[in-house]
């Protein structure tokens, strides 16, 4: 079974990547990769590794530009590298009409049962992303999408009806939540559902949520040890998406997954959206030449400058309860983060015997690291038997004293880091689609969480 993989740059939309996966009665399981229009980086890190059912040539479908050559360059560092180099071949078309160049070369009678069985990858500017999914699987294609997929209330509707066609016509729409695989965030989740140590989730309150999780990011970062250029539309609302709706996904996602795990959540019923708010942080124009090289502000951002200054409404706050239980999820956006640092993570799970939480502040040196802290002392011995059933599943990690109960050890082998994470969720997304075993929660659940922040950010916008 062959996959291809596309990035499309629409005029304004940015990138898109479509992974598009096709039937082969010659080889089943080899996955040929389009990528459509690669604005965005995440376009590159899922080809930073090899995987052994794609085939090592990718078809490149794009305008001519920057965003190509940016793309084609970070292939290049990982085919180059000295440490397990990749191998990929990228065999690109560039042109204006790249986006019907590539659905004629995929969709002509001889291809249709393939066509069907295609798989389409989002990732990028998200303007009409929504509007992309859509017709994607109205024309056929399954779609592996990277997050946000809907950026407000308008685009949930389609991303409802999405739904609906995916399913009526049995096809895979999926998006990429990389950050299940982040390995304090699987032990927290881990410890979370061990009685003994945790007791049970607490309900919490509007000032003291069970669950809080707040990510703080950096505009000016390094990817693949080098500086990170950003297209000038990253930097407008209204085609990346505010804060709450856009990075606020993996926090969304990351409180089903661990508070309710494999269980079913109905948007309808289950969620409550308390209350919410969003604000901007300032890009000078010097700050902004840096990050995009660009020497002046694009006319798409005027509405947001100010003098010199842009606004960029990229941080948000959501207070919301599922299922009766209380959380509060915050992103927050800096231009750059100190020396030696990155982004960050925080987070607590709130039981009835501990507190199971994620630091990464000075004190653990910017790393993430994992703690339970007791809310009254307990028998060690029963806790360290308990970590016993969890070292067996995940080799290597301990538990020494701290000053509020006990932090969690974790060797280096187990932390892989962002950027490995896209070839995790890759493979699981693989898995799904050749066996045809999507968990039935998964679904339902993506629906409550992009109901959860798009309501999140209407809410902001009548209290601002």
């Amino acid at each position: 079974m062959p996959i291809f993989l596309f990035l499309t740059p629409i005029r304004n939309w940015g990138m898109i990547i479509l992974l598009v996966i096709c039937n082969s009665t010659k080889a089943q399981n080899s996955i040929k990769l389009i990528t459509i229009d690669p604005g965005h980086f995440h376009a590159a890190l899922v080809q930073k590794t090899m995987y052994s059912n794609v085939q090592s040539t990718v078809y490149v479908y794009a305008p001519k530009g920057e965003d190509l050559k940016m793309h084609l360059d970070r292939i290049n560092s990982y085919n180059s590298r000295a440490e397990n180099p990749t191998h990929w071949k990228e065999e690109i078309y560039s042109g204006n009409d790249f986006f019907d160049k590539m659905i004629t070369d995929n969709n002509d009678a001889s291809k249709k049962e393939s066509h069907r069985k295609s798989v389409i990858v989002l990732s990028g500017n998200n303007q009409k992303k929504t509007e992309y999914i859509l017709k994607s699987l109205q024309s056929g294609f399954n779609v592996f999408a990277d997050k946000p997929m809907v950026i407000d209330a308008t685009g949930f509707e389609l991303l409802k009806k999405s739904f609906k066609i995916a399913k009526q016509q049995h096809l895979l729409l999926y998006d990429i939540m990389t950050e299940r695989f982040e390995i304090t965030t699987i032990l927290q989740r881990e410890l979370s559902r061990m009685p003994v140590v945790f007791g049970q989730l607490e309900k919490g309150t509007l000032e003291k949520p069970a669950i809080t999780k707040e990510s703080v990011h950096n505009f000016f970062k390094y990817v693949s040890g080098s500086v990170l250029t950003r297209p000038a539309w990253f930097l407008d609302a209204e085609q990346q998406g505010e804060g709450i709706v856009d990075v606020m996904t993996h926090l969304v996602d990351l409180v089903q997954w661990e508070c309710f795990p494999e269980q079913i959540i109905d948007y309808s019923k289950d969620i409550t959206i308390n209350n919410a708010k969003r604000w901007a942080t300032d890009i000078t124009l010097s700050k902004f030449k840096e990050l995009t090289k660009q020497e002046k502000f694009p006319p798409f951002l005027k509405a947001n400058i100010t003098d010199t200054t842009l606004k960029v409404f990229c941080n948000g706050e959501i207070n919301y309860m599922v299922k009766g239980v209380h959380a509060k999820t915050s992103v927050i956006w800096n231009y750059k983060a100190p020396e030696g640092t990155g982004d960050t993570h925080y987070s607590i799970m709130r039981g009835t015997k501990a507190n199971i939480v994620i630091r990464q502040g000075i004190q653990e040196r910017y790393i993430p690291t994992l703690y339970i802290e007791p809310i009254k002392s307990y028998n060690e011995n029963i806790l360290r038997e308990q970590f016993g059933n969890l070292q067996k599943k995940y080799p290597g990690i301990e538990i020494k004293k701290s000053t509020a109960g006990w932090e969690v050890i974790i060797p280096e082998i187990l932390k892989e880091g962002h950027e490995s994470h896209f070839g995790k969720v890759t493979e699981k997304y693989l898995e799904y689609l050749i066996n045809g075993n999507i968990p039935a929660w998964e679904v339902p659940n993506m629906l409550a969480k992009y109901y959860t922040t798009t309501m999140g950010l209407k809410t902001a916008l009548k209290n601002k």
